[in-house]
């Protein structure tokens, strides 16, 4: 049985592979409380919180509802703790707070705050906790959220955290938005299962690639196919996953029969911030992987294009008014599963079904 993170030490803790730290975070529990990495969540859980969302939005689509909604955490308050840039994580975040009437502040420069002055993050997240009720953190350093949400666990105040996206490594409630979409998306066709799932540029370091990947593990016979070129194709820990958990994937650089093939075409961009460690990667050509108006015709008519944004030109404009192109579609979807977790972490789940 796996021990709770109060029942650790810090580098007992850091030392455990991901899956290890997942069933950290819901050892004991019957509801999720730090959200930190997708290894945490099984099947049941997906499903659940993809009901729980579509709940929401049915609920709130009336004055009456939306009010319902408000008055549920009406005395919380979430510190929005964004000290990496961000526009749809950190807008969503927000709007999934005041849907649930939850009051919001945000340290988005901590040139502003008192980490100028040599404060410690460890430090910061520790004032938070004195004011706020929950802290959704997003940050360039990977394993920081796992850190602040053991220091707090331990504290004589533990309030969850929610890891809006940390380092390369994990943005877990972007892989859960890209899940609901997909349920979405094939409700009418047996969900998510046995789909293929198409990943397309820079999958080394896309987080959000590695987060969904990890995900779709949790579904029967889905196939992945990672397209990209060889010095950003998906990197090895990842394979590594998809090996041990019997995924049947590949890796290609054939985009257009990738195309061909797809259910799911998921783009991405390249995550050139990251070249100080890198290189640079802005001069590989990555023009044999954007998808044009021309791909339109070789898509399947059922099938789906997603994007995580922000994006640059690796989907022509011409695309969005396609109706396969769900990527607009997808940022909103995160509004609304991002209140969805934060009711089930909050444990108001059970009083949105019964009042639906």
């Amino acid at each position: 049985m796996a021990k709770r993170l109060t029942e650790l030490t810090w580098d007992e803790f850091k030392g455990f592979d991901v899956y290890e730290k997942g069933a950290c975070l819901m050892a004991g529990r019957d509801h999720v409380f730090h959200t930190l990495v997708a290894q945490q969540f099984d099947r049941e859980f997906l499903d659940e919180l993809c009901d729980l969302t579509t709940t929401i939005r049915t609920v709130a689509k009336d004055k009456e509802g939306m009010l319902f909604l408000k008055g549920l955490l009406a005395h919380k308050r979430a510190m929005l703790y964004f000290s990496q840039p961000s526009s749809r994580t950190f807008l969503s975040f927000s709007a999934a707070c005041q849907i649930l009437g939850i009051d919001t502040e945000e340290v988005r420069d901590t040139s502003v705050s008192s980490e100028f002055k040599g404060e410690t993050q460890e430090d910061s997240v520790r004032t938070f906790s004195s004011y706020f009720d929950l802290i959704i953190m997003r940050s360039k350093i990977a394993g920081l959220a796992e850190r602040m949400a053991w220091v707090l666990s331990n504290s004589d105040r533990p309030i969850p955290i929610i890891n809006g996206g940390s380092g390369r490594d994990q943005h877990p409630t972007q892989a859960l938005l890209d899940i609901y979409t997909l349920q979405r998306s094939f409700e009418d066709r047996g969900g998510i299962d046995r789909k293929r799932i198409v990943f397309v540029g820079d999958l080394l370091r896309g987080r959000t690639v590695r987060s969904l990947a990890t995900l779709l593990m949790q579904y029967r016979d889905v196939e992945q196919i990672f397209v990209a070129p060889r010095q950003l194709q998906l990197g090895e820990d990842i394979q590594e996953l998809l090996q041990k958990g019997g995924v049947e994937f590949q890796l290609t650089d054939d985009f257009d029969s990738a195309v061909l093939e797809a259910d799911a075409i998921y783009m991405t961009r390249v995550q050139d911030e990251w070249d100080d460690e890198t290189g640079d990667s802005r001069k590989i050509d990555t023009s044999r992987y954007h998808f044009t108006a021309t791909h339109l015709d070789m898509l399947k008519p059922g099938a789906i294009i997603m994007h995580p944004f922000p994006r640059r030109k690796e989907i022509a404009v011409e695309v969005d008014n396609d109706p396969r192109a769900m990527y607009w579609r997808q940022m909103r979807n995160g509004m609304w599963i991002r209140s969805a977790l934060i009711a089930v972490t909050f444990g108001v789940d059970r009083k949105i079904a019964s009042y639906a």
